[in-house]
């Protein structure tokens, strides 16, 4: 209850800017996610700009836009979740990251070949192709994909197709994210 009136508290005054260091580190697992979902929902609604201070990236993917990365007091990386995650600036980050799941994270957009690509490689698109956006996370793909052998066609946000992903796209995708 004390970090609910002490989110509550810092929101009252209305700040530019809110600084939260390690809000949610001493909280049981349970009452962490409630408060990581609250803190979510709030800040698309208030629109306020967070700085964030955590040591989990667990946390700092899911409730960040754009991450940075530090060692010894220096930036190593910065970038949203999924450029973290999908390109990692050196081996201290993709040890850093080796363990996250990709599924929520991972967007079709990071994965797709383009359209000219696959069609030379397996030919022609199947006119029933599955379809979905270039935002839609790799755990709605997968999901998509488990009902059909077809690939699937991505479009953009102006409805435009710019690209395809095989399930042969998607297992290397989810590969890529497993501890060696």
């Amino acid at each position: 209850m004390q970090q609910r009136v002490g989110l509550a508290r810092a929101l009252a005054a209305d700040p530019e800017i809110l600084l939260m260091d390690e809000p949610f580190s001493a909280l049981d697992p349970l009452i962490r996610r409630q408060l990581q979902k609250e803190f979510i929902k709030l800040s698309k609604k208030l629109k306020k700009t967070t700085v964030f201070i955590t040591h989990d990236l667990d946390e700092a993917v899911k409730v960040g836009h754009r991450i940075a990365i530090m060692r010894d007091g220096k930036v190593i990386q910065i970038g949203t979740p999924e450029e973290i995650v999908m390109n990692p600036e050196d081996d201290y980050v993709a040890d850093f990251v080796k363990g996250i799941s990709r599924l929520e994270v991972v967007k079709a957009k990071s994965i797709m070949k383009p359209i000219d690509e696959f069609s030379k490689n397996y030919g022609a698109i199947p006119k029933d192709a599955i379809r979905m956006t270039e935002n839609d996370d790799l755990s709605s793909l997968i999901e998509s994909s488990v009902a059909s052998d077809k690939p699937i066609v991505i479009s953009n946000k102006n409805g435009q197709d710019v690209g395809v992903v095989s399930q042969k796209d998607l297992l290397v995708s989810i590969v890529e994210g497993q501890d060696e």
